[in-house]
C-alpha cells in the first residue's frame, strides 16, 4: 500500500527491540550453522515456525485480508479453508505457540538466530493483539499500534501544525481557502489518463535501474502493472512468490506527476517488491525458514515494509536526482510544461511538514474524540486536499486504523537507521540491504531522528 507520509522529528516507543548498536555496520551474514548446539536451537525454532505459519493462515480466514503475501506450500491455505479455527481456538494456538518459543532458550544461539526468534515472539504478539481485536475488544490508538506494529509515535496537537499552513500559503497566493487553493495547483500537474502507463512504465525501470546499481536481485525477477478503481489506497503490491508481483495502481481520484516515481519506488524497487524477494531468497528458501513465506499485514514487517518503501525513494532520487529525472523525462510524457516543475517539487517538500497531522487525526477518530465529519474537515485542512481525497484518507483509516503509522513513522525510523552517523551512499544502500533481507524489527533501527 502507499500514502507516502513523512514524519520529521517523532519521539516513539518501541516494544519489539531486539537490536544492538552494532547492527547498522555489521556484515549481511549467510546460511549456515556451523556446531550441533546451533543447529538444534534452529531445529526447535523451525518446528515454532512450521505451526505459525499454519496459525497465519488460520488467522487469515478468520479475516480476510490478514494474510498480505503467502509462497509456501499449496496444500496449507486449503487445509487451513477445510477446517477453519475458531478465535477461541486461534488464542490457545498463539499462548502455545509463545509458550513453546520461550522454552527456546537464548544460549547456543548465534546473534542471527536470536534475532529469528525475537522476530518470531514479536510476530505472535500481534497476531495475539489481531485476534483480541476480532474478537470484539477495543483498544485506543496508542495500545493498537504498539501490540501490531511494535511502535506508536508521540503525536503532536493540531495547531502545531498552523505554521506550516502559513509556510504554504505563501507558496500558493490567491483567493479562497488554502485547502481548494494547493488542491487546485496540484491538480496542474494531473498525467493524462492516457498517458498513465507510459509514464509509469519511464518512472518504473528509472527505479529498477537505481536499485540495481547497489543491490542484486533475484534472477527471473518480474512484476504486472494494472490500474483499478473502487480502493480506499493509492498503490499496492501483491506479492505472489517466486519473485513475482502485481503492482495495481488506484485512478479512483486523478494521479498527479510526483505519484509515478513515489509509486514505483514505493510498491517496486527497493519497496516492496524488492524487500519481498530478497525475504523470499535470503530467509524462506537458503536458509528454510518457512515463517517468512508468509506476511501477515497486522505485524510489525508492516512498519518495515511502509517506512523502508517510503524511505526507499529519497535513497533511490537523493538531493536534486529526483526533480532533474521529473523534467527530463516524465514531464514531457505526461504533456506537462518541466520549466514549472521546480514550483510543483516546492510545494511538495513544504506538505512534508503536514505528514505528522494525519497520525493524530486517526488517532482522533479511532478514539471516538471526533466524528468522522470532523476527521474529513480536519483532513481537509491539514493535508491541504478536496474533500473527496480527505474522503478517501478516512476510508483507508476505516478500513486499516492505526496502521497508517507505518508509513510516516516507519520512514522516520528507517531513515534515522540508515543515516545514522553520516555514511556514504553506497553504505545507506548496504544498510538499506540488510532491512531488506534480514528478520528486522522496529527495535533494530531505534528512534527516528
Amino acid at each position: 500500500m502507499n500514502k507516502r507520509t513523512l514524519l520529521p522529528s517523532l519521539t516513539l516507543l518501541v516494544l519489539s527491540a531486539c537490536g544492538s548498536a552494532d547492527y547498522a555496520s555489521a556484515p549481511i551474514q549467510t546460511a549456515g550453522l556451523p556446531n550441533p548446539v546451533e543447529l538444534q536451537a534452529n531445529a526447535a525454532l523451525d518446528a515454532v515456525a512450521s505451526d505459525y505459519l499454519k496459525l497465519t493462515l488460520a488467522m487469515g480466514e478468520a479475516e480476510a485480508g490478514y494474510v498480505d503475501a503467502y509462497y509456501g506450500p499449496k496444500e496449507l491455505p486449503e487445509k487451513a479453508k477445510v477446517n477453519p479455527a475458531t478465535l477461541a481456538e486461534l488464542g490457545s494456538e498463539i499462548s502455545k505457540l509463545s509458550s513453546r518459543l520461550r522454552l527456546v532458550g537464548d544460549d547456543g544461539l548465534t546473534p542471527m538466530l536470536l534475532r529469528r526468534k525475537t522476530f518470531l515472539q514479536a510476530q505472535l504478539k500481534a497476531a495475539a493483539t489481531r485476534r483480541q481485536m476480532l474478537s470484539g475488544k477495543r483498544l485506543s490508538f496508542r495500545a493498537e499500534s504498539l501490540g501490531l506494529f511494535g511502535a506508536t509515535p508521540d503525536l503532536k496537537p493540531l495547531s502545531s501544525y498552523d505554521a506550516t499552513l502559513t509556510k504554504i500559503a505563501a507558496l500558493v497566493p490567491g483567493d479562497g481557502d488554502l485547502a481548494t487553493r494547493v488542491d487546485a495547483f496540484q491538480d496542474r500537474y494531473t498525467i493524462p489518463k492516457d498517458k498513465l502507463k507510459s509514464v509509469f512504465d519511464v518512472a518504473i525501470a528509472e527505479c529498477k535501474a537505481r536499485t540495481e546499481n547497489h543491490i542484486n536481485l533475484p534472477a527471473g525477477e518480474r512484476f504486472t502493472m494494472e490500474f483499478v478503481t473502487g480502493k480506499s489506497w493509492s498503490g499496492y503490491n501483491y506479492y505472489q512468490g517466486n519473485y513475482n508481483s502485481l503492482i495495481q495502481i488506484n485512478t479512483d481520484l486523478p494521479i498527479r506527476i510526483s505519484r509515478a516515481v513515489d509509486l514505483g519506488c514505493h510498491e517496486g524497487y527497493p519497496g516492496h517488491h524488492a524487500l519481498n524477494m530478497l525475504l523470499e531468497k535470503n530467509l524462506s528458501n537458503d536458509r528454510g525458514w518457512r515463517e517468512f513465506s508468509v506476511y501477515p499485514l497486522y505485524s510489525p514487517q508492516s512498519l518495515i515494509a511502509e517506512g523502508s518503501a517510503n524511505y526507499g525513494i529519497d535513497l533511490a532520487f537523493p538531493g536534486k536526482e529526483r526533480l532533474k529525472f521529473e523534467q527530463k523525462k516524465l514531464y514531457p510524457l505526461a504533456g506537462l510544461d518541466p520549466k514549472t516543475a521546480p514550483a510543483y517539487q516546492a510545494l511538495q517538500e513544504a506538505l512534508t511538514d503536514l505528514r505528522g497531522a494525519r497520525f493524530t487525526i486517526a488517532k482522533q477518530y479511532l478514539d471516538g474524540e471526533i466524528t468522522k465529519e470532523a476527521a474529513i474537515a480536519a483532513t481537509q485542512k491539514y493535508q491541504l486536499v478536496s474533500r473527496k481525497r480527505a474522503e478517501q484518507s478516512i476510508a483507508f483509516t476505516d478500513d486499516y486504523r492505526s496502521y497508517v503509522i507505518n508509513y510516516g513513522l516507519g520512514q522516520d525510523m528507517v531513515h534515522g537507521f540508515i543515516e545514522r552517523g553520516n555514511p556514504s551512499a553506497d553504505e545507506k544502500w548496504q544498510r538499506m540491504e540488510k532491512i531488506l533481507s534480514e528478520p528486522t524489527l522496529p527495535g533494530d533501527l531505534g528512534p527516528g531522528d
